[in-house]
């Protein structure tokens, strides 16, 4: 197999130690790591590498670290394959971001500083708001939604059928975990978040990010992109930054840009990023979908076997 579509991670996948192998058995992750702290003017490697979780786990950390980490990834990845094609690129969440440079519609420096602005703005949000997040398992969609208008929250992520995430204020977030059973959904569980994500209480975020992203003209991307707030490719300068910046207050359709995909006939995915977690939402959108994912140097070289 010579064509895939590649995913990358979001929010929530980073773990201690990520990358630290890649950094150590290839010269040109060690340059563009070393770039990347020379950019942001700080060491996000050696949190990245030594942690503590804690500090990693700062959305202004954890953001441009799983970027970092995903385009190490991809350019270990194709000098293993130098004949496998990125045929389509998503990404979750922060790793729409990811998936945008891995395209070409940024180039690594521009994209690395609106991955760190978009972290601390919306770090700044979280210190701003009391919001939270909870996971709806096993619940109806139409059922979702009618508990989120009735706690006057607001649906964050459609990750599969039957895992949809809500987000809001703490009171909203909790009148919905308590509700959740009377709505015929089968569990509710609080996320271990420091804020909203994807909610109206992010509103200030969008509006600073969308200045960040004023400054910089995307080029086309050279694959096409599946946007999360549209669930659809987009290519334009304009669609690009629009839909980067509404990303933030609204939903997250993953399995709607993942079905899209699947319809448009393409059959191996693979993952770049720390936790197998949007392989895990694969099997509960399209089991008959082949996914390699790739964290690390051992299972890169379990993947290229696969390939």
């Amino acid at each position: 197999m010579n064509k895939a579509v590649f995913l990358f991670s979001g929010q929530g996948a980073q773990k201690v130690g990520m990358g630290k192998d890649l950094y150590e058995a290839y010269p040109e992750v060690q340059e563009m790591f070393d770039r990347a702290d020379e950019i942001l003017g700080r060491r996000l490697t050696q949190i990245m590498f030594e942690g503590p979780e804690e500090e990693l786990t700062k959305t202004a950390n954890c953001q441009p670290a799983l970027f970092l980490h995903g385009l190490a990834l991809k350019v270990v990845l194709e000098k293993h394959r130098p004949d496998l094609e990125m045929v389509a690129t998503a990404g979750l969440s922060l790793g729409e971001m990811t998936a945008h440079t891995a395209a070409g519609s940024f180039d690594f420096e521009e994209g690395l500083k609106i991955v760190a602005r978009r972290g601390e703005l919306m770090d700044e949000a979280c210190s701003q708001t009391e919001g939270g997040m909870a996971a709806m398992i096993g619940g109806d969609e139409a059922a979702v939604k009618e508990l989120a208008v009735a706690c006057d929250v607001d649906v964050a992520n459609f990750n599969a059928p039957g895992q949809i995430v809500l987000s809001g204020n703490v009171a909203g977030i909790e009148k919905a975990v308590a509700g959740a059973k009377e709505k015929g959904i089968r569990m509710a569980k609080p996320l271990k978040v420091a804020g909203a994500y994807h909610s109206r209480l992010m509103v200030s975020a969008e509006e600073k990010l969308a200045k960040a992203l004023s400054e910089v003209i995307p080029h086309q991307p050279k694959v096409p992109v599946i946007c999360n707030f549209s669930a659809q490719s987009v290519s334009s300068a304009e669609e690009i930054r629009e839909t980067l910046t509404r990303q933030v207050t609204g939903s997250v359709r993953w399995t709607e840009s993942m079905q899209l995909l699947r319809n448009e006939g393409h059959e191996l995915f693979i993952e770049l990023g720390p936790g197998k977690v949007l392989t895990g939402l694969m099997g509960r959108i399209d089991k008959a979908a082949k996914v390699l994912a790739i964290e690390d140097d051992a299972s890169l070289r379990v993947a290229l076997e696969s390939l």
